[in-house]
């Protein structure tokens, strides 16, 4: 068995679309539009076989408010230290939030911690 997709509720849907598959090469599906429930989405897909769907649908904040337990992070292998550093730099750079500078953690891997344009927070890892 292989966990095929995760799925994120969104504001900006073009937005994180872009952000996804601008700085970790991730490839979007057609539009998915869905008149009758204000219904959109794209699967996010990526070389390791991972996909990503970002759905959006106006007023879907007001229905599910936010709690705190739940998904936490997604992780995103890059391929090396050099590589969780440059992109951190990078994300730095453009605007986004660090919230974990790169560091070795206590069980022994390598990662640094931004989130993305909706505040989700992602795992650079080596």
């Amino acid at each position: 068995m292989r966990i095929d997709h995760i799925a994120i509720w969104v504001k900006d849907l073009e937005r994180t679309k872009d952000f996804y598959c601008s700085y970790f090469h991730a490839k979007a599906s057609e539009k998915y539009h869905n008149p009758i429930k204000q219904f959109t989405s794209y699967f996010l897909s990526f070389e390791s076989g991972g996909r990503i769907e970002i759905m959006h649908k106006p007023g879907i904040e007001s229905a599910y408010p936010s709690i705190s337990l739940g998904w936490v992070h997604i992780a995103i292998s890059v391929g090396s230290r050099e590589q969780v550093d440059i992109l951190t730099n990078q994300f730095r750079k453009d605007g986004f939030t660090i919230a974990g500078n790169p560091r070795v953690t206590g069980d022994g891997f390598y990662e640094s911690v931004i989130l993305d344009p909706e505040g989700n927070q992602l795992e650079i890892t080596e």
